[in-house]
């Protein structure tokens, strides 16, 4: 080989080694560059939305066994539950009910949610209406005007709904309304302890306290006197005239024995006529055959 041949192989080996001296360097360049990058943040998951908030069941209404509200809105009771003597009685007795004062014609409403038992007419109480409500309370109203045209016996009715209208109907001292509410036992129950009130359940019903009255006697004063009771009530003030003129006569020593016999005479007539009132009547219907019996 000539020296041209070999200077030539020379620098070729030369290059060569520097080639790959700087391909090392390079990569070893390259290796540290990558290593001192620092590493991508790994991708943060993605949060699931909010689970929607779910508003707080509202509370259900308690069930209501029987609600009571005002037969006459708005009016007042001038003759309230409890023992009463009228003008014409020797003595009281008592008051089944309560004594609304209205206006004729005024309507009469269902006191609760009930069925009709009885529409008629009574010698006493005059037109009235009988409902029948939960656990067997009864509401009654009387001394009606008229009874409204579309009830029929058994048929459901609301409360508030017209079930006649204001009156002077039967024995009455004027335009009023009788209402009565009694047990399952038919017996009277203070209405003042049931109207404007809603019972739950059975035991919360004041039947003890609803039959309960004071035993003191209330005078009753009235306008009118009704026409079947002024030969009562006359008698009652004949049978006072004549005690008043036994009195007299007695205080003067000329007790006319006759006097004393008729006025005791009078009195036993005016009891036994007023018992008489106060037994069951039978109320006749349009065909005048009797359709119930009611308590007077």
């Amino acid at each position: 080989m000539t020296d041209l041949s070999l200077a030539q192989d020379g620098r070729v080996r030369h290059w060569l080694l520097d080639a790959a001296l700087g391909g090392i360097v390079a990569l070893a360049a390259i290796t540290l560059a990558h290593a001192a990058r620092p590493e991508a943040p790994a991708p943060l998951a993605q949060a699931s939305p909010p689970a929607p908030v779910q508003a707080a069941p509202s509370p259900e209404e308690p069930p209501i066994l029987i609600a009571f509200q005002d037969p006459v809105p708005g009016r007042v009771v001038v003759s309230p539950f409890g023992l009463r003597q009228l003008p014409w009685e020797e003595g009281g007795r008592l008051h089944a009910g309560v004594d609304i004062q209205a206006e004729s014609g005024e309507a009469v409403r269902a006191a609760a949610d009930g069925v009709v038992v009885e529409a008629g007419q009574s010698s006493t109480y005059g037109r009235y209406v009988a409902l029948k409500h939960a656990e067997g309370l009864t509401s009654f109203y009387a001394h009606l005007g008229a009874v409204s045209g579309h009830l029929r016996r058994g048929m459901a009715i609301k409360a508030g709904e017209a079930v006649g209208k204001i009156g002077s109907s039967g024995v009455s001292t004027g335009p009023h309304l009788h209402f009565e509410i009694r047990d399952s036992r038919d017996r009277p129950l203070n209405p003042t302890l049931f109207l404007g009130r809603e019972f739950a359940e059975a035991g919360d019903l004041p039947l003890r306290k609803a039959q309960r009255f004071a035993r003191t006697v209330r005078i009753a004063q009235v306008s009118t006197i009704p026409q079947s009771k002024r030969a009562l009530m006359e008698a009652k003030l004949e049978k006072q005239e004549m005690a008043k003129a036994v009195r007299l006569a007695e205080k003067s020593g000329k007790a006319p024995p006759a006097v004393a016999a008729d006025a005791a005479g009078a009195a036993r007539d005016a009891v036994a006529v007023e018992r008489f009132e106060g037994l069951k009547v039978l109320p006749s219907g349009d065909d005048g055959r009797p359709r119930a019996q009611i308590t007077s």
